[in-house]
């Protein structure tokens, strides 16, 4: 496993031994050996080397939640399992017993509920009808009302009351005092006696005058003498007032309704409110019964292995182990997870998503292709080289037998490019001014050619410019003489 610091390393190692060659190195000179290689068209990745372990990402020991004692344990170590699956059970009796109770409380209290709604309707109902006979007793009150004023009006009843049976009498007195007068005056009388009778029969006339217009005026004559004749007594215009007592009353024992309707109407929302919170305790209290029997129940949490299965039925657990004993242990062998340390140069470039390939030691003709999926914010120091975490998860191919722990080495791609111009890396030099060139073997001849690189994996680089496909490069390579 050679990382990227390493490689570089060892071509700096092979510059100084191609230097020392010339000079010093085991006394000997070096010779120049030429290569023609032909420019030509082809795919190139540029990648960054990491080292580490397979892990197994969807590894789950499973426990119970709740204690009690186990009646079933459905599997054993190497069984495949579905999610969902059932794994195993404790004794669900007694919350079973309980959900029931939780389901008749909600049941009920949801009966309630429905009970109160029908109360609100009949109260809101009732208080509608009730604004109706308020409506229609409002109605009856104005017409009675109206029945009085046209008996009465311009005069009240207190006018008819007091004044006409007064008149009455005033015309019973008046009549009588005339007609004693008058009886007086066809006897013989002294001058004297005449003109004193004369002036009570006079008076007497006046006071019978005025007593037929206080009648007048107590029964309305005066002013609708076509209605008096529908006033016929008394009685009749107390029977008006009475209507208007009546319709006043009924006005009165509508409202009164009323009130006791919105009372009502108050109530059965209350009620309901009241109802309603009810069922939602009882919901609670359901959801904790069923709650607590999902605790006694393990599922499979993902498609997978069982790795282990140690628990048996009949085993019982505390409350103070049942959270820490393993039942059923539990993996996904098909997605498998590389956590490889990667050069603090090389991590800039990393990204999550980028394609990598990995290599196993154990398996050295097997490539596995995956993707970055996590890159650790945090470093870790060895040997004085600065490292990063970076997780890359990958399917596993059916049949191939893979362990958490193995040792794996991934080349995470940076950049790849496919039909690019490609030369040899070592054909790549710089002339005097510092430009980057190549030798072009022209007619025999050896012509310096500036170019334009692009990416490289050290053994080839990109040609972007400078070069066309077909033509001959120069790449000389320094050899010991034999």
């Amino acid at each position: 496993m050679i990382t990227k610091r390493i490689k570089l390393s060892l071509m700096l190692a092979l510059a100084c031994l191609t230097l020392l060659s010339f000079t010093a190195c085991a006394g000997q000179k070096t010779e120049i050996q030429r290569e023609l290689v032909e420019v030509t068209r082809g795919d190139i990745a540029f990648s960054v080397t990491g080292d580490g372990n397979l892990s197994l990402p969807r590894h789950r020991k499973l426990t119970f939640d709740t204690s009690g004692e186990i009646t079933e344990i459905n599997v054993d170590e190497g069984d495949r399992v579905t999610t969902g699956q059932v794994l195993a059970g404790l004794d669900t009796t007694s919350l079973k017993r309980g959900i029931r109770t939780a389901e008749l409380a909600v049941t009920k209290k949801e009966l309630a509920v429905t009970k109160n709604e029908l109360a609100i309707t009949t109260a809101e109902i009732e208080l509608d009808l009730t604004e109706d006979v308020i409506a229609t007793a409002e109605i009856d009150l104005e017409q009675a009302k109206d029945d009085l004023r046209k008996i009465t009006y311009p005069y009240t009843y207190a006018t008819f009351f007091f004044d006409v049976p007064e008149a009455l009498v005033a015309i019973r007195d008046a009549e009588r005092e005339v007609k004693e007068a008058q009886e007086s005056l066809e006897v013989g009388l002294s001058s004297e006696q005449f003109w004193e009778i004369w002036h009570q029969l006079r008076k007497a006339k006046d006071n019978l005058v005025d007593a037929r217009e206080r009648l007048s005026r107590g029964t309305g004559v005066d002013v609708f003498e076509q209605q008096l004749l529908a006033v016929k007594d008394f009685w009749t215009l107390r029977a008006a007032e009475l209507a208007v007592e009546k319709a006043e009353s009924a006005l009165t024992q509508a409202k009164n309704k009323r009130v006791k309707a919105n009372l009502a109407l108050a109530k059965a929302k209350n009620d309901l409110n009241s109802a309603k919170n009810d069922l939602d305790s009882a919901k609670n209290d359901l959801d904790k019964a069923r709650d607590e029997l999902e605790k006694a129940v393990i599922v499979a949490p993902f498609d997978g292995l069982i790795a282990k299965a140690d628990a048996r039925p009949g085993d019982s657990l505390s409350a103070m182990d049942y959270s820490t004993e393993i039942i059923v242990e539990i993996i996904d062998p098909s997605h498998m997870e590389l956590k490889a340390e990667v050069d603090e140069i090389d991590i800039p470039q990393v990204k999550p998503g980028q394609k990598a390939i990995i290599t196993l030691d154990a398996l050295p003709d097997v490539q596995l292709e995956g993707k970055v999926t996590f890159i650790s914010p945090l470093s870790r120091e060895e040997a004085g080289v600065i490292l990063y975490e970076v997780e890359v998860g990958f399917n596993v191919p059916q049949g191939l037998a893979l362990k958490a722990g193995m040792s794996a080495t991934v080349d995470i791609v940076i950049d790849q490019r496919s039909n690019i111009l490609l030369v040899p890396s070592r054909a790549i030099t710089q002339d005097g001014s510092g430009n980057t060139v190549v030798r072009v073997m022209v007619d025999e001849e050896i012509q310096e050619r500036p170019v334009v690189t692009g990416i490289s994996d050290i053994y080839q680089t990109e040609i972007v410019s400078g070069l066309s496909e077909g033509e001959v490069v120069v790449v000389e390579r320094k050899v010991k003489p034999e």
